[in-house]
């Protein structure tokens, strides 16, 4: 059984494309506190997860969030694609500031792996949209290396059922 471990005052960026498992992994193995995820936020202020217009407003009100949590050292998930350096530099930036570790959990999967998990979903995503987000979950990978993450993980849909999670002792005690 494959094991991830974090930092129990971490900051946990998932990346990768709808219908990848992100949030199903979020869902499995952390509490919902400490999830903080675009689409609902995007809920929050709409009344709907899928208005897509109100994005900008929708990430600075998780950047925001995440802040708060990472201010009072709490486990955090972003639960968003995070497929471009513009979305993921301010979060890296936030835990620096808070002095908090931070790991990115790439979901490697392919086209007809997000499609097939997409179509089971309640709320989905148009086609055209996973397309665009694969070509940019591609070009990722080549940039985290000049990223600054504790670890990195690479994680296939099919492994989420079998891992184990675990958190190591809280790394600052402060505030």
């Amino acid at each position: 059984m494959r094991q991830l471990t974090f930092a129990r005052n971490a900051l946990i960026l998932l990346c990768g494309p709808a219908g990848s498992g992100k949030s199903y992994f979020a869902q499995k193995f952390f509490r919902p506190s400490e999830i903080v995820s675009s689409d609902y936020c995007r809920e929050m202020i709409a009344d709907d997860p899928t208005i897509q217009t109100v994005s900008p407003d929708a990430f600075e009100l998780m950047i925001r969030i995440i802040e708060y949590r990472l201010k009072w050292n709490r486990l955090t998930v972003a639960d968003a694609t995070h497929l471009t350096p513009a979305y993921r530099k301010p979060l890296r930036e936030l835990a620096a500031k808070h002095g908090r570790p931070i790991y990115l959990v790439l979901f490697e999967t392919d086209l007809a792996g997000c499609r097939k998990h997409n179509a089971a979903r309640t709320r989905r995503v148009e086609d055209h949209i996973i397309e665009s987000q694969m070509e940019k979950f591609q070009r990722v990978k080549d940039q985290i290396a000049e990223e600054n993450y504790e670890k990195v993980f690479v994680l296939h849909p099919d492994e989420i059922d079998a891992l184990k999670v675990s958190f190591q002792k809280k790394e600052s005690t402060n505030p």
